[in-house]
C-alpha cells in the first residue's frame, strides 16, 4: 500500500516559461525526458523526524518554507508495517506536506510511539541521505543559519576546476541531527560552459516566480532594453559595470548560438572584446516590442558610415527589474 497525494496548486503558465520550452526543448528531446515509467520528475523527498511540530518549525521559521497539507494521525496495520520494514509496536504516522520554494515539496513525518532506529545513518553509511538547497548568496545564508543557532558544518567550499566549478557548498544540521547542505552557483557549473546537449536542472533557473507586477510594465521593460544598448556601447569600466549591476542580475545568461555567457562579469568580458575589435562601432536600435516581461531587440552595429554592417535581433526576459535572460539572433550567422 502506498498513499498518494493530489495537491490543489495551479498550474500557471507565463511567457517565460513557453519562451524557455521553445528554446531548450525539442520534440524528440521531450520524448527521451520520457521513460517507460512515465516519470517526468521529483515531487517531493520525504524525511522522517522524532517530533512533527519540531520539524515543521524548523522548516517554516528558520528556512521560510510553507507547511500545506496534513494527513493523518494514520493506523498502520501488520502487513503494511510487514511490507514496508516497519516494527511491529511502532504507531500511527502524520504527515505534513511543505511547500519548499521553487522545486520539489518535503514531506515531513513522524511516527507516534516511534520503535525504530533513533540513530541517524553516518554520512558513508548505505541509505544516508540530505537534502540540498540553493541559495544565491552562500555567505548570506550562512550568516543567517547561524543565527538562528543552526549548526554549521565546516566553512563554504568553493568548488575550482571541473564540472562543478565555480559551485559552493557547505553542510549543516537540522535539531534534531539530519544532515542538509547550502548549494550555491550564481554564475553557473564549469560543464555549462561547454554548451552542453543537457542541462541540470536548478531552482535558480526556474524564473516564473520571481517575476513581479513591474516586470509587465512595457515602459519600463523598453527603457532596460535601452540601457542595455548603452552597456554595450560603453567604454568607461567604471560607467559599464555602474550600468551591468544596475539592469542585469548577477546570474545573467546571455545565449548567443556558439556560446554561453553567465553572469555580469563574463558578458562584460565579452562586451570589451567586441569593441577592442571594433572601435569604431555601435549598437543602435532598429525597433523595440514587449510582451509581458519579454522584449524584442531589433539591432544594428557598425560605424557611422556604415551604421549596419551586422544586425540582428535579442529576446530579453525581464525579471525584478533587471535582464535575466538574453537570447541573441545575428542575421546570416552560420
Amino acid at each position: 500500500m502506498k498513499t498518494h497525494y493530489k495537491s490543489n496548486q495551479k498550474i500557471q503558465t507565463s511567457a517565460v516559461a513557453l519562451l524557455n520550452l521553445v528554446f531548450f526543448f525539442s520534440a524528440s528531446e521531450q520524448a527521451e525526458a520520457q521513460n517507460n515509467a512515465g516519470i517526468i520528475g521529483i515531487d517531493h523527498v520525504g524525511i522522517n523526524v522524532p517530533d512533527l511540530d519540531q520539524g515543521v518549525t524548523f522548516f517554516s521559521d528558520v528556512l521560510g518554507f510553507k507547511p500545506v497539507t496534513q494527513l493523518g494521525p494514520i493506523p498502520l496495520d501488520a502487513g503494511w508495517k510487514e511490507a514496508n520494514h516497519i516494527n511491529p509496536a511502532t504507531g500511527a504516522v502524520t504527515i505534513k506536506m511543505i511547500n519548499a520554494g521553487t522545486g520539489a515539496s518535503i514531506e515531513v513525518f513522524s511516527y507516534a510511539d516511534n520503535k525504530g532506529s533513533k540513530v541517524h545513518p553516518n554520512s558513508d553509511d548505505i541509505g544516508a541521505s540530505h537534502i540540498a538547497f540553493y541559495t544565491s548568496d552562500i555567505n548570506e545564508s550562512v550568516k543567517y543559519l547561524k543565527s538562528k543557532g543552526v549548526k554549521i558544518l565546516g566553512e563554504p567550499f568553493l568548488t575550482p576546476s571541473g564540472d562543478t566549478a565555480g559551485e559552493s557548498w557547505v553542510y549543516f544540521e537540522t535539531p534534531w541531527g539530519s544532515k542538509m547542505e547550502l548549494v550555491s552557483y550564481p554564475n553557473g557549473k564549469g560543464y555549462e560552459k561547454s554548451n552542453p546537449k543537457t542541462v541540470l536542472w536548478s531552482p535558480k533557473n526556474a524564473s516564473v516566480k520571481s517575476v513581479t507586477a513591474d516586470d509587465l510594465d512595457a515602459k519600463k521593460n523598453i527603457e532596460i532594453v535601452k540601457n542595455h544598448l548603452k552597456i554595450w556601447n560603453e567604454k568607461d569600466e567604471t560607467k559599464r559595470t555602474a550600468l551591468l549591476n544596475q539592469f542585469y542580475a548577477s546570474d545573467v545568461e546571455m545565449v548567443d548560438r556558439h556560446f554561453i555567457a553567465i553572469g555580469k562579469d563574463e558578458i562584460s568580458k565579452f562586451i570589451v572584446e567586441l569593441q577592442t575589435k571594433n572601435p569604431d562601432f555601435r549598437f543602435t536600435d532598429k525597433s523595440v516590442e514587449t510582451n509581458h516581461n519579454i522584449v524584442r531587440l531589433y539591432w544594428q552595429f557598425g560605424s557611422k558610415e556604415k551604421p549596419a554592417v551586422v544586425s540582428g535581433m535579442d529576446l530579453f526576459v525581464i525579471e525584478n527589474g533587471k535582464i535575466q535572460k538574453l537570447y541573441v539572433f545575428v542575421d546570416g550567422k552560420e
